[in-house]
């Protein structure tokens, strides 16, 4: 992966329904450029996917859990690759400290959160679990040319 195709990759993290002549005019590369390259990083399996983004607001019927996740011995690969395949799993990340992966859970209702937490639970190589259920949020990423009210 050279510097365009970070920069590339970049540009559709910013906005995924980007033309490929707006990505092609942005990089200063020919559209067949762009095109070619997003084939190469969708065949290669390095972008997997592409999503919708709402405010948080917008997204009122459901819940949001956080799951902590501790993970047994070299079982790390296999772990994540079966919860990226977990719809519930919204997001996962790694981390350092007493917990391995920390999971962003979306789901409908409590009942739904029962049985993707029960999932989770069964997938071969995790050691230890723990959920929080997410509340409220007081603070969000700003969005393109939100700026913080002064004082």
């Amino acid at each position: 992966m050279d510097n365009i195709d970070q920069q590339l990759i970049a540009q559709l993290r910013h906005n995924a329904r980007a033309s490929v002549a707006t990505l092609a005019k942005r990089l200063g590369v020919s559209r067949g450029t762009v095109t070619n390259r997003i084939r190469k990083l969708e065949d290669s399996g390095l972008i997997v996917g592409y999503t919708v983004r709402l405010r948080p607001e917008a997204e009122s019927a459901g819940l949001m859990a956080w799951m902590s996740i501790s993970i047994e011995g070299n079982d790390a690969r296999r772990v994540i690759a079966s919860l990226l395949g977990e719809p519930g799993v919204s997001s996962l990340h790694s981390t350092n400290g007493q917990w391995d992966l920390l999971a962003e859970l979306q789901v409908t209702s409590l009942a739904e959160l029962a049985h993707v937490l029960e999932r989770v639970r069964l997938i071969k190589g995790i050691h230890n679990t723990e959920t929080s259920i997410h509340l409220e949020t007081y603070r969000t990423p700003l969005g393109k040319g939100e700026k913080l009210a002064s004082a």
